[in-house]
């Protein structure tokens, strides 16, 4: 097999979990590999790909979150505009406690359809957008596990084994892929800075209406509730309080990081 000249990580990442895991595990390759290392980040709304074109000779790593066992529609529009021709890649998602259904083999599906070749593949656990699930991860123990998964990837690639790994999932997919129902609004103590417009994943955010969320748009990533300097962006409506109290309680119980070679 030629050797892989470079690995990319390219993800969408609202709260940077997704982003952890894929570093990693692009970390890892490249120093396994002895290849250059490079980073696509298509979070942001204005986002563009520096390229969209990868050839044989170099090795993608996808990172996604899954939202209601699907991966995330606006990340997977992102991929969509990526090129792989015979490209070698590796997908990784990330899920909060719950399950990731049918993500990891949409997102497999997914790189397939564009040109690339699914190596391997990840089911990542991460802390969850709502409540205090799985608080810290991933942590030192996960990452320390993707970077041995990836150097088992690496040995993989390094015998010339292109072949796909068999990934857990249905199609049809089941629905999901959407965002959420609660949406952070602007607390008092907004200085106006407008990070959280900037950052927002769908552009919903709208500094010329109190910076407020915009339902139809807005994707409960809560992005600007984790980004904003001042603590002002809020979600301290009762009823996502009460659900987030339930869910908590409901997924409790630790998962464990998956891994498919």
């Amino acid at each position: 097999m030629t050797p892989l000249e470079t690995v990319t990580a390219v993800y969408f990442s609202a709260t940077g979990t997704s982003k952890r895991g894929a570093e990693a595990v692009a970390d890892a390759l490249s120093s396994a590999l002895k290849s250059a290392r490079q980073t696509m980040d298509l979070t942001r709304f204005d986002a563009a790909p520096a390229r969209t074109h990868f050839g044989p000779g170099e090795l993608v790593v996808f990172g996604a979150p899954v939202y209601g066992g699907r991966i995330y529609r606006g990340a997977a529009e992102r991929f969509r505009r990526l090129k792989g021709e015979g490209t070698p890649c590796i997908v990784t998602v990330t899920y909060g406690n719950r399950d990731f259904d049918d993500a990891l083999r949409e997102l497999a599906d997914l790189a397939e359809e564009q040109g690339f070749r699914p190596v391997a593949a990840a089911a990542l656990v991460g802390e969850h957008t709502y409540g205090e699930i799985q608080k810290g991860r991933p942590n030192a123990g996960d990452l320390a596990e993707d970077r041995a998964f990836a150097e088992q990837a690496a040995r993989k690639l390094a015998a010339g084994d292109l072949s796909a790994p068999a990934i857990p999932g249905n199609f049809p997919y089941k629905d999901g892929g959407s965002g959420g129902k609660f949406f952070p609004r602007a607390a008092e103590n907004c200085t106006g800075c407008g990070l959280c417009a900037r950052e927002c994943p769908e552009g919903a955010i709208d500094p010329e209406k109190g910076f407020a969320a915009d339902p139809a748009r807005c994707i409960s990533c809560f992005r600007c509730v984790r980004l904003c300097p001042a603590g002002a962006r809020r979600m301290d409506d009762p009823a996502y309080l009460e659900f987030a109290a339930a869910f908590t309680k409901r997924l409790a119980q630790r998962k464990e990081n998956r891994y498919f070679l």
